[in-house]
């Protein structure tokens, strides 16, 4: 049924599950670094898609347009955010090159 029988599948199924925890791990550990605004806006996010900074130039910040810098923070957020998810996705198919592996008998 299984090549190697089930206790090799097992094995298997094990090193792969470490290896993903490790990853993870990994994964939590990153920063992406982001900007909007030409750089006047400058965000880091963990791979966690925590934000874990944020610098805002001073020429940027107009008491009288705060609607622009609103934008930029929120347009160096998201960046980072699809940054962030990018890595992560980088790092897993580094883990599963070629996607989740096909088990004889599991899910059809």
């Amino acid at each position: 049924m299984f090549p190697g029988g089930m206790n090799n599948m097992m094995k298997q199924v094990q090193k792969l599950q470490k290896q993903l925890l490790e990853t993870q791990e990994r994964i939590a550990e990153m920063t992406v670094e982001a900007s909007a605004g030409g750089g006047a806006v400058k965000v880091v996010v963990s791979g966690r898609k925590e934000l874990k900074s944020i610098a805002i130039a001073p020429e940027v910040v107009d008491p009288n347009d705060v609607e622009m810098l609103q934008d930029l923070i929120v347009a160096a957020v998201n960046e980072g955010m699809k940054k962030a998810e990018e890595m992560a996705e980088a790092e897993m198919k580094k883990l599963l090159p070629g996607g989740m592996p096909k088990i004889p008998g599991l899910f059809g």
